[in-house]
């Protein structure tokens, strides 16, 4: 994933059409049709996540630290209370 530097500060919440349109990727898509997160790595390191049918919305922006944290944790089944 190339490292994407935006024209804007970067904060949580803010329209990901200010990261631009170029650098994101769907990491996986399931049957749901394509609706999805994307991600783009940013220059700094940091994760921002959209959801892929609004691509103007806001852009959740991570740390390295935090996606790990997250994504571990869904491996290890931590969010699986959310699915039932």
């Amino acid at each position: 994933m190339d490292r994407i530097k935006p024209r804007k500060r970067v904060y949580n919440g803010m329209p990901a059409r200010d990261l631009g349109s170029e650098g994101w990727h769907k990491p996986w898509s399931g049957g749901n049709g394509g609706n999805c997160l994307e991600a783009m790595k940013l220059a700094d390191g940091r994760i921002a996540v959209r959801q892929s049918t609004d691509p103007d919305g806001p852009a959740l922006i991570y740390t390295t630290d935090e996606m790990t944290a997250f994504i571990e944790g869904a491996k290890a089944g931590d969010a699986d209370f959310l699915l039932s």
